[in-house]
């Protein structure tokens, strides 16, 4: 048995031990929250279906074959980053100076080791940057030039910011700019704040959580401008107890830690994983003036899905390897039926 004061450290750090059934591994995903109606053409509705489904079976193949859970984020994000639907990698917003800057972040809950890069411009995949930062340096964040001298560094090759360009990116840029120049406030709300943000959380076969989060950020942002997403804490936290990736207006997510705050309810105030996101993000932020969504995940398996707009791509696989994915606001994404976390007061204490 540990020492008292070896467990009243843990639990300072959120990594308190408690006990858990066995549980099987669960993968749950998010494309972003914000104005999802349902006026999407049949051709995109179904390419986002498809690559969330994808996203879904080649994480979920790696925890089947006994991978961590850190694989597994790792595996679905590079699915949602290749995809030109997703404000993540190829598809990503542009910049007011009309360039592709990229964000992410990927943590263990089981050490808590974390890995971000921001500001990239040549990274095919940041996510796989950010878990090399994790798992190769000292660090926890890189950034911009620095962050790319280290990819070469490692073999990673770069590609030309061209990749990363679409047509629909590039006209939502100069819509913003047309209204920038005219003095007028952004009157499309996808055009001034587009929530494309792709996130997982993961559990794996040996009880241990992961998390991630990638984005291109907001259309027209400037000065460099840094979203919650790579902030270990703000968009992206785990530990032993909880798993959060956020998606939302991130300047909010920074002033309320929201990923941290989370997992906090849940690991130290034992408060059950749905009542804790849901206070944060449906309470917190819209109380600040902020929207948004999240995915989160406790170590025994039980899921949360809290957004506050009008839809979040969305969507989880758990041990019968059955993939559930949902866009829009009223629509049911299968989490209603799952087991609820017990009340705080029968969860057992360290």
């Amino acid at each position: 048995m540990k020492p008292r004061h070896v467990l009243f450290a843990l639990a300072a750090l959120g990594v308190a031990s408690i006990s858990h059934a066995a549980v099987s591994p669960v993968l749950v995903i998010h494309g972003g929250a914000g104005v999802i109606k349902r006026d999407m053409t049949p051709a995109r509705e179904k390419a986002v279906r498809a690559a969330m489904t994808r996203a879904l079976q080649d994480g979920h193949a790696r925890l089947e074959a006994g991978k961590s859970a850190l694989d597994a984020v790792t595996a679905a994000l590079t699915v949602l980053e290749d995809d030109p639907n997703f404000n993540a990698g190829k598809g990503a917003v542009f910049t007011h100076d009309g360039r592709n800057e990229l964000d992410a972040a990927i943590m263990d809950g089981y050490t808590l080791r974390a890995g971000a890069v921001a500001g990239v411009r040549r990274i095919k995949n940041p996510i796989v940057l950010a878990r090399a930062v994790m798992d190769r340096t000292p660090h926890v964040m890189l950034s911009g030039d620095g962050a790319e001298a280290f990819a070469q560094s490692i073999g990673m090759r770069l590609v030309d910011p061209s990749y990363f360009r679409t047509g629909e990116r590039w006209q939502q840029l100069q819509k913003a700019l047309q209204e920038d120049a005219a003095k007028q406030p952004h009157a499309d709300v996808e055009t001034a704040r587009h929530f494309g943000t792709v996130g997982a959380v993961a559990l794996d076969a040996q009880g241990h959580l992961a998390a991630g989060t990638s984005t291109g950020g907001m259309t027209d942002k400037r000065w460099g401008r840094i979203g919650d997403s790579p902030l270990i804490g703000a968009g992206t936290y785990a530990n032993s107890g909880c798993a959060v990736s956020g998606t939302g207006w991130g300047e909010f997510y920074i002033r309320t830690v929201a990923a941290h705050e989370i997992c906090m309810k849940v690991t130290q105030m034992r408060v059950p994983l749905k009542r804790a996101a849901a206070e944060v993000i449906n309470q917190e932020i819209p109380a600040m003036g902020g929207n948004g969504g999240a995915i989160a995940l406790d170590a025994d398996g039980h899921i949360s899905i809290p957004f506050n707009t009008d839809g979040m791509y969305r969507g989880w696989i758990g041990g019968d390897g059955v993939p559930h994915v949902a866009l829009y606001g009223d629509e049911d994404d299968g989490t209603a039926e799952l087991p609820q976390p017990a009340p705080a007061e029968s969860i057992a204490q360290p």
